[in-house]
């Protein structure tokens, strides 16, 4: 394995706990600038919002430029980011050093996605990418404990400062480790790649399969994070846990997130869209049978772990399948993968919100998310049937404009 996909993931790692671990010190952060809880989490959705900015903009600013100092450069805007949250005087500098640091993110995975597919061979490109998810998977495991523990024993701004910490070691690991990529192709092994062009990039918006792979994209996680945002709710309310048992119970469920991506990376380099459509219908079972039975603690921890595990099994799959169909100019399609990520996450959360407010009880967000999960399985079907479709005519026309070959045998000369 590249040394380099460690780095990668450590990378990933400080990343994820940026966005994740300020959940958990959210009432800390409140009490010190004077603000609402609800103003607070503004932290989190100013956040998410800044990532599919920096996933997009970021992206296409930079693609002119060599990705290793670019994925350089985005970590140190991620360092700044952090270190001005953990001195923020201020609500609105601690909001500003969230989103510098949010913008970094999108991009970060968006084409550190590439980088990590250029490291290997092309059949072990979902692998890779995989391993690099797996920094955000820990990080979702460990964010809210390590932020937990670290802003009760030495206050919320000594976390932003060990995140710092991380970004540094993440940022000595990619200039180190990770080789530069001038002589290697977008999806592995050597080769000269054209020159990278912004409008070579956005040409890869014209294959009609990016944009059935976003919508797949967005609809897959929305419907995962439409049941998993209110999930403390559930665990409580319906099935019967204690408050402070919650978070064991979400650590449960990151195990499940990093079993699942490393689960999905192999198989996807087997057969991604076999791989997909496989997941997304796991996971639209998962979410019904956990709608259906969350009143018992034992089926609502099997089907936690299991929502996690199908959910982020995805992830591979899915930035792999976009940069395939983008070509040689994977990148931007990369980033808007990211972007199409926490897109969802907003999706899902704002329709499950929707179903709380009427009155539906707190089972409702994961009746919907298995609606939603359900809308992704039926786009993932349709882009399945139009690719075998598009590669049988393919394969067809090549037969039919390969030269002809004579069907009898030529007549033998007589022999003297």
């Amino acid at each position: 394995m590249p040394l380099g996909l460690i780095a990668l993931a450590i990378g990933g790692f400080g990343i994820g706990l940026t966005e994740f671990v300020i959940m958990g010190l959210l009432p800390e952060v409140a009490a010190d600038f004077g603000v609402s809880e609800s103003a607070a989490g503004w932290f989190i959705s100013g956040y998410a919002l800044a990532v599919v900015v920096g996933a997009l903009g970021l992206t296409a600013a930079t693609t002119r430029l060599p990705r290793k100092p670019v994925l350089m450069g985005l970590l140190v805007l991620f360092i700044a980011g952090n270190a001005i949250s953990a001195m923020a005087p201020s609500y609105e500098l601690m909001m500003t050093g969230r989103i510098i640091a949010a913008l970094c993110h999108g991009a970060f995975f968006g084409i550190g996605s590439v980088v990590a597919a250029s490291l290997v061979a092309p059949e072990r490109a979902a692998g890779a990418i995989a391993i690099m998810f797996t920094g955000l998977t820990a990080a979702n495991v460990l964010g809210v404990p390590f932020g937990t523990f670290i802003g009760q024993q030495y206050g919320w701004r000594a976390t932003f400062w060990a995140i710092s910490v991380i970004g540094v070691i993440a940022l000595i690991g990619i200039a180190v480790l990770v080789p530069s990529l001038r002589t290697v192709g977008a999806t592995g092994g050597a080769g000269s790649p054209a020159a990278p062009s912004l409008r070579r990039e956005l040409g890869a918006f014209r294959s009609g399969q990016v944009w059935l792979s976003l919508v797949v994209t967005v609809l897959g996680f929305g419907g995962m994070f439409g049941a998993f945002t209110y999930i403390a709710y559930t665990l409580t309310e319906v099935s019967g846990f204690a408050a402070g048992t919650v978070p064991w119970l979400l650590v449960l469920f990151g195990a499940g997130l990093v079993v699942g991506n490393w689960a999905g990376g192999r198989l996807a380099d087997r057969s991604i869209d076999g791989t997909l459509l496989a997941f997304i219908g796991a996971l639209v079972v998962v979410l019904a049978l956990f709608a259906w039975l969350a009143f018992s603690p034992v089926a609502t921890i099997v089907l936690l772990v299991l929502m996690g595990a199908f959910g982020f099994g995805t992830v591979p799959g899915l930035q792999s399948r976009i940069m395939r169909y983008a070509s040689d100019a994977p990148t931007l399609a990369s980033g808007a993968n990211i972007a199409a990520f926490n897109l969802g996450n907003a999706l899902g959360a704002w329709a499950g919100g929707l179903t709380i407010a009427a009155g539906l009880g707190f089972t409702s967000p994961i009746w919907v998310g298995a609606g939603i999960t359900l809308a992704a399985l039926v786009v993932m079907a349709v882009a399945t049937a139009t690719a075998r479709r598009t590669a049988v005519a393919e394969s067809t026309k090549a037969d039919a404009s390969a030269p002809t070959r004579p069907t009898t045998a030529p007549t033998p000369v007589a022999a003297h």
